[in-house]
């Protein structure tokens, strides 16, 4: 497999499935835009095996491949996802852990892991999002990753708990509840949003200041960066921000449908980005 075929592929995979982490991504020089299109194609088949419709332990035993073959990268080999990866990985000295702690973040989600309190969900979070977050810091490239990882990491938990708000209905179909329980007893619902709609909003419109605090402490992360990835990074905080605020607006809308943004205004946070405009 030629190394920029294997990233051509990556890249098609990445503009056809990442509604809202391609916007950042097509903002950077190509070897990071191809590099990062890498990440999210390895990350996107590990959350589909995670979300797919083989029985648990198919998806276990899926998942324990993926793991395995991060073990043994070569740009010589036949998959066009694991090709870009390992090319990324000497270019850039990618963290491979951190496609383990996602891995052990699906299996999570395989397993129907019930969430307890916030430091349960925040941990999760951390495994699922916060290690994109790992892996998009070696390829935009920072001064002390010592400084950095860990916002990084807020900065996930921030992205990560938009999703959860977001996607309430679809994960409940799915058989997944990822709100803290405390939380959802402390003002009287369920924390798969079912019950009296009084609670039901108290309880967004709760975890919506929690994503806001998070959001605070991870764009700390901007400064760090150079321009263009300064630009990448502001432009998918600031959609999953715009969509952070319809939901406070709105709290009971994400048990009706998914809230989502219009490609206009996604495209207008990141052409505001590229600018040098917070988000």
């Amino acid at each position: 497999m030629n190394v920029e075929e294997a990233y051509r592929q990556c890249e098609t995979i990445t503009r056809v499935e990442a509604k809202n982490f391609a916007y950042g991504i097509r903002l950077l020089h190509r070897p990071e835009r191809q590099a990062l299109s890498a990440v999210y194609a390895l990350a996107r088949r590990i959350d589909d095996i995670g979300d797919g419709e083989a029985s648990a332990s198919e998806r276990f035993a899926e998942l324990a491949d993926v793991r395995k073959s991060l073990e043994s990268l070569s740009v010589d080999g036949d998959d066009p996802v694991m090709v870009a990866v390992a090319h990324a990985s000497q270019r850039y000295d990618l963290p491979l852990a951190a496609f383990g702690d996602l891995i052990d973040g699906c299996e999570m989600d395989v397993a129907g892991t019930y969430y307890a309190t916030i430091d349960d969900l925040v941990s999760y979070c951390r495994r699922v999002a916060g290690s994109v977050g790992r892996l998009s810091l070696a390829v935009f490239g920072v001064a002390d990753r010592d400084q950095a990882d860990p916002i990084a990491d807020d900065l996930g938990v921030a992205l990560q708990l938009t999703n959860i708000l977001r996607d309430v209905v679809e994960d409940r179909e799915r058989g997944r509840v990822y709100l803290p329980a405390d939380d959802a007893d402390a003002v009287g619902c369920q924390p798969d949003l079912r019950g009296p709609q009084g609670p039901i909003a108290d309880l967004v419109a709760f975890e919506c200041v929690r994503a806001r605090e998070w959001f605070d402490r991870g764009l700390a992360l901007l400064p760090l960066l150079d321009a263009r990835s300064r630009a990448c990074v502001s432009a998918m905080a600031g959609i999953y921000r715009h969509l952070l605020h319809r939901i406070e607006r709105d709290p009971m809308a994400v048990t009706q449908r998914r809230v989502s943004l219009p490609v206009w205004e996604k495209a207008g946070i990141a052409a505001r980005s590229l600018a040098g405009r917070t988000p």
